[in-house]
């Protein structure tokens, strides 16, 4: 798993659940929209997170972690603790 974001996007939807798009950009603080799209893109189809799109005016899709994400949230825990201690 690269990416400076995809951490800090696993780590939000794990502590605050099922986001928009939206929301998911307005917790990240200078994640820009191409990159927040990037890494969403990138997240799924590595199987970290789900993306649920329902068909409805004006579209609404929103993003979850998946079974694999979750079991990946301990670790990013860990790793964001860990780098705060020795900062």
């Amino acid at each position: 798993m690269n990416g400076k974001w995809k951490m800090q996007i696993i780590f939000t939807l794990g502590k605050e659940g099922t986001l928009r798009y939206g929301e998911i950009k307005r917790r990240i603080k200078n994640i820009t929209h191409k990159m927040l799209s990037k890494q969403l893109k990138e997240l799924k189809s590595e199987g970290l997170i789900l993306r649920e799109e329902y068909p409805q005016i004006p579209p609404k899709v929103e993003y979850s972690l998946s079974k694999k994400g979750e079991a990946l949230l301990p670790v990013c825990k860990y790793l964001c603790d860990w780098s705060k201690r020795f900062k």
